[in-house]
């Protein structure tokens, strides 16, 4: 379905500083070359952060990793180290990076409204000395994310506060929307009929047996 539209596309930089602006001049300078003392702190107190790739012919994907807090190590001021924890086996990220190095990476700490971004060029390693360091349950990861940091800089508090990200006030109830392996199976399923209610009940039972079982 096409839409009849006014948009006006913006094709260049110059357009889009002419009607955006410029950074100041400290928004200008703060990007840092390697991890100082703040990014450093910031890193050893983030649980979650989300991580960017793109396919060698530019298709993007964000991914969600979350663990303890500092789960990634900071070898030195230039290099990160990100544990492969379980996940549903799609390994896009690792799969991207095979293609295409370069990844962004964007670190969350509950109750921090600014944030961390750091971006840099990633391979995957087997390591066993670093692997064991982030070893959990017994578990310990098969393979990890060896980040060569390119730059990093704060980010500023603004879209977190308009979200209200970490005011308890605006936790919405999960039971507004069906359970994940309901909207899976609907969306998965070939003739676009509603699953039964048997099936919707195997498959949650088995998400939340996989959750217990196999975080780690």
């Amino acid at each position: 379905m096409s839409h009849a539209t006014n948009e006006f596309r913006y094709t260049n930089a110059e357009e889009l500083r002419a009607a955006l602006g410029h950074p100041s001049d400290l928004a200008a300078r703060k990007t840092l070359l390697e991890l100082d003392k703040y990014c450093r702190a910031f890193i050893a107190r983030a649980p979650f952060l989300t991580l960017s790739t793109a396919s060698a012919s530019g298709k993007a994907d964000v991914t969600p990793r979350g663990d303890y807090p500092g789960f990634v190590l900071v070898l030195d001021e230039r290099t990160l180290f990100l544990p492969e924890r379980p996940g549903n086996a799609r390994y896009d990220s690792l799969t991207n990076i095979l293609e295409n190095p370069h990844v962004g990476m964007l670190f969350f700490v509950p109750g921090f409204e600014d944030m961390l971004r750091v971006n840099g060029r990633a391979r995957i390693v087997y390591d066993a000395p670093l692997l064991t360091r982030c070893a959990l349950d017994g578990k310990v990861p098969k393979v990890g994310i060896k980040v060569h940091v390119e730059e990093a800089f704060l980010h500023c508090a603004k879209a977190v506060r308009r979200a209200k990200l970490w005011d308890p006030s605006t936790l919405r109830d999960r039971t507004e929307l069906p359970s994940l392996g309901k909207m899976i199976l609907e969306q998965t399923a070939a003739d676009r009929m509603p699953p039964s209610a048997e099936m919707v009940k195997s498959v949650d039972a088995y998400v939340e047996e996989n959750y217990r079982s196999a975080l780690y």
